[in-house]
């Protein structure tokens, strides 16, 4: 099978990066992303693919139908790239940075661009293909659950076969260009929130013998919520609790009716996710009542933990690894704690994910010293987009082939020697 060389990648290297550049100049937030939508489809024109566009979102389903697939036992795979902005204003210096107080400060313009990329890739070699590739240009990942709307219209189902595995890249602007990090199991948190509203009685600050105060309450709540994540959960399974808000009182001669915390909550398993929205609640309801107050408690599970199947990540890495050698490839010891919507795709298919590195290699400063993810000074490069791109279009074409081996093997009226594994 000819699959995408780098000799491909490099010639279509020029063509992505100015794409890349244009979707920068205009990002858009949310799940209504018009712009972006129409730049993709600009670049699609003319292949061979269908195109379906999200009926309450601005996403695109793109199809691509292979050259050997099999009518009766047709299979598909899916590869996936987010398209929204966020609400930054940026201060990247870039000659196409963006000015319309929006930016892709999370990379999503290297992810759409990307995957524009896998799509001209397979399509070149799509008669060689042993099945179908569904491309999943998605919005609204940044806080809007896109991923869940998408799934929800049927993107699995697109191709009209089974998906039998998801696949998804996410840059780093502080990671060396071009390589990439993976890891079976837990890769990014889940994402849980609760909201708190600690329910006293006002009064004078030099009576709070008189008054039930909130705010102390609330600082024992805030202090109560570390010492129980460490003592109640396993340490290799963590719980990381912060309490990003804490709004109380006017003065410092008062004591107010009410305060409020706001608590993030980050998780890594599912069963960890289930008892922390569970047990967290409970322990606040206990510290507020013991206190003679009272409390209104709202917590809610925002995202699942992406959970990388073992054997998909195992070929994830390998693949990376088989295109651009093990010195760029790296096995993650610990999941990252950051959360991501990708997540719902991989609780539905058996699939994996990762992080490519998208620092500039030429900047005088290490890269532990670039600027993260969402930072309004975070530069991407798009050096390694034809990397990316192929990458991407390895992973769909080999995940397809080795399914039509394994359907070939089981087929029946197959006969294995003796001791053959199947």
């Amino acid at each position: 099978m000819s699959l995408p060389s780098a000799q491909d990648a490099a010639a279509l290297l020029p063509r992505l990066q100015t794409i890349r550049r244009d979707i920068h100049a205009h990002p858009e937030v949310g799940l209504d992303l018009p712009g972006t939508q129409a730049r993709i489809e600009a670049a699609l024109s003319g292949l061979e693919v269908e195109v379906h566009r999200g009926a309450g979102l601005s996403s695109l389903t793109v199809v691509l139908r292979g050259g050997r697939r099999d009518p009766e036992r047709p299979v598909a795979v899916l590869l996936r790239g987010d398209m929204d902005g966020l609400p930054v204003t940026e201060a990247t210096g870039f000659e196409f940075a963006a000015t319309n107080g929006n930016m892709h400060a999370c990379g999503h313009d290297l992810h759409v661009t990307g995957l524009i990329g896998a799509v001209h890739l397979l399509h070149a070699a799509r008669a060689e293909l042993a099945g179908d590739v569904v491309f999943m240009f998605q919005p609204g990942e940044e806080g809007f659950d896109g991923a869940g709307k998408m799934l929800a219209e049927g993107v699995l189902e697109a191709a009209g076969s089974p998906v039998i595995a998801a696949y998804g890249v996410h840059v780093s602007a502080d990671q060396a260009l071009g390589h990439a990090y993976s890891r079976p199991g837990p890769l990014m948190a889940a994402f849980s929130k609760m909201a708190v509203t600690v329910r006293g009685r006002g009064g004078h600050a030099a009576r709070p013998a008189q008054a039930l105060d909130p705010i102390q309450a609330g600082a024992a709540v805030v202090g109560q919520l570390q010492e129980y994540v460490s003592r109640r959960f396993e340490a290799f399974d963590p719980v990381v609790v912060t309490v990003g808000e804490f709004h109380a009182g006017t003065a410092a001669n008062v004591i107010p009716d009410e305060a409020f915390l706001n608590v993030g909550i980050r998780t890594f398993t599912q069963e960890t996710t289930e008892r922390a929205v569970v047990e967290l609640p409970r322990l606040v309801r206990a510290i507020v009542t013991g206190h003679g107050l009272d409390a209104d408690i709202d917590c809610e599970t925002v995202l699942p933990p992406t959970v990388n199947d073992g054997a998909e990540a195992e070929f994830y890495l390998e693949t990376f690894a088989d295109l651009y050698g093990a010195q760029r490839t790296h096995r993650m010891e610990h999941p990252r704690t950051g959360s991501e919507d990708f997540s719902r795709v991989l609780m539905a298919v058996p699939g994996a994910y990762g992080h490519i590195g998208a620092a500039f290699e030429s900047e005088p400063e290490a890269a532990a010293a670039h600027e993260v993810n969402h930072s309004p000074r975070a530069r991407h490069s798009d050096e390694a987009l034809g990397d990316q791109a192929r990458f991407l279009a390895h992973l769909a074409a080999r995940r397809l082939e080795r399914a039509a081996r394994e359907e070939a093997r089981a087929a029946p009226g197959d006969v294995r020697p003796e001791g053959e594994r199947a």
